[in-house]
């Protein structure tokens, strides 16, 4: 299939799975595609079982393995996804919560990385720096998972902005710090990060690059926005940033996540101004609304088909088993040891651990990450882990974290 037969079918089943779901299960939609995805994947696999001579789950199978999923992602959709989300957090509430957003999406993730690894390495025998990516791959919360959970929990708007906040940034810096780990573990002649300096340049530059790149691109698309009127080409200029920034940020080897998020920020701050009219407003808010839901129910469909790409033999799902307790191990410690540390100079709730550890979901990005390694003998296993993290995060903890919130603040 070409790329536009491809698009066609993900958009169609997409509609056709959100409809199923609004239907029947009344899910959240992304969460409720997920789920009609993997009954519909099951039950391709369960008649090729009965009727092995259609051969249709290799069928299914080969057409999946025709998208690619991490270069879908990672390449084009996450760009969009975290412009989207950071336009709607203002820079207002993130500067009352800072110090704990900067530390859970900073020693957090270095924390959380740590914990998981080195409990993988153990558990399996797993070279230590193998076992690190893995860990760094798992620790960003999938603000496209984490947003959408959000908006039906209702929380109290200081947790909402530390949950938010630290699940934009921290998937950025996790994004970094995987790529120095796989330029470590499997060096090539592009690599720059060699040994520790080298791998500090290497997250410096990404890091720091992505920001600043970022913030030009968004104060010069506000120069041009402020000077015209017209709703149509404010919009079109959003999305040329976020799509045209996003590109650049990957050819001039910055983070581009963090490039896409700190512009989305800025725009986000100021079109909420006196700078652009409250017509071109509502538009953009309304637009990138509208993306972020399409996209969150294409990401969320692909996830679920993914399962074709996966294999389940017992020594993986045995590692996936261990992997879902040691991400929500590694969570618990990159959640509670900023917060114990910040316990003396700001009021943090009780609340705010148990919400903040349950409330890290973890999401397509950990797929994608997972699926752009190099071949190597880890990997199916890795992979397999990975998903059944991934599953259980969205399936188990999204739909019981709102309950949770709404039981522990009301205590």
């Amino acid at each position: 299939m070409n790329l536009l037969q491809i698009s066609a079918l993900i958009l169609v089943l997409a509609a056709a799975f959100g409809t199923i779901n609004a239907l029947y299960l009344r899910l959240p939609t992304a969460i409720g595609i997920l789920v009609v995805a993997l009954l519909a994947s099951f039950a391709v696999m369960g008649i090729d079982l009965l009727i092995p001579a259609y051969g249709l789950a290799d069928t299914v199978r080969a057409a999946v393995l025709e998208i690619d999923f991490s270069d879908t992602l990672l390449d084009w959709m996450l760009g969009l996804l975290l412009f989207a989300g950071a336009l709607h957090v203002r820079l207002e509430d993130l500067r009352k919560e800072w110090p704990i957003i900067l530390l859970m999406a900073t020693m957090g993730v270095a924390l959380s990385t740590a914990v998981a690894g080195l409990g993988f390495a153990a558990l399996l025998g797993m070279p230590i720096l193998i076992a690190l990516i893995f860990g760094a791959l798992i620790s960003p919360t999938d603000p496209v998972a984490v947003l959408g959970i959000l908006r039906a929990a209702k929380l109290d708007p200081s947790l909402e902005t530390r949950i938010a906040g630290e699940s934009l940034f921290n998937d950025g810096v996790g994004y970094v710090v995987f790529l120095v780990l796989v330029g470590i573990a499997f060096p090539t002649d592009d690599t720059h990060a060699t040994g520790l300096a080298g791998a500090g340049l290497l997250f410096v530059q990404e890091a720091l690059g992505g920001a600043l790149l970022g913030l030009v691109l968004g104060w010069l698309t506000w120069q041009v926005m402020r000077r015209v009127d017209e709703y149509s080409l404010e919009v079109l200029l959003t999305l040329a940033l976020a799509f045209g920034g996003y590109e650049l940020a990957i050819a001039l080897h910055v983070s581009a996540p963090i490039m896409a998020v700190c512009a989305g920020l800025l725009i986000g701050e100021i079109s909420h101004g006196d700078t652009i009219s409250e017509s071109t407003r509502d538009y953009i808010d309304a637009f990138w609304k509208l993306i972020d839901e399409i996209l969150n129910a294409v990401l969320f469909l692909l996830i679920g088909l993914e399962v074709f790409a996966v294999a389940f033999g017992l020594d993986a799902v045995k590692a996936g088993i261990a992997g879902i307790v040691l991400s929500l191990l590694a969570r618990l410690a990159a959640v509670a040891i900023p917060i114990t540390l910040l316990r003396p100079f700001r009021r943090l709730g009780n609340e705010a651990i148990p919400i903040m550890t349950w409330g890290g979901l973890k999401g397509g990005i950990s797929v994608a990450l997972v699926l752009s390694l190099p071949d190597n003998e880890w990997k199916p296993l890795l992979l397999t882990a990975t998903y059944m993290i991934v599953l259980f995060s969205i399936l188990v903890q999204g739909l019981t974290v709102a309950p949770l919130a709404k039981r522990l603040t009301a205590n």
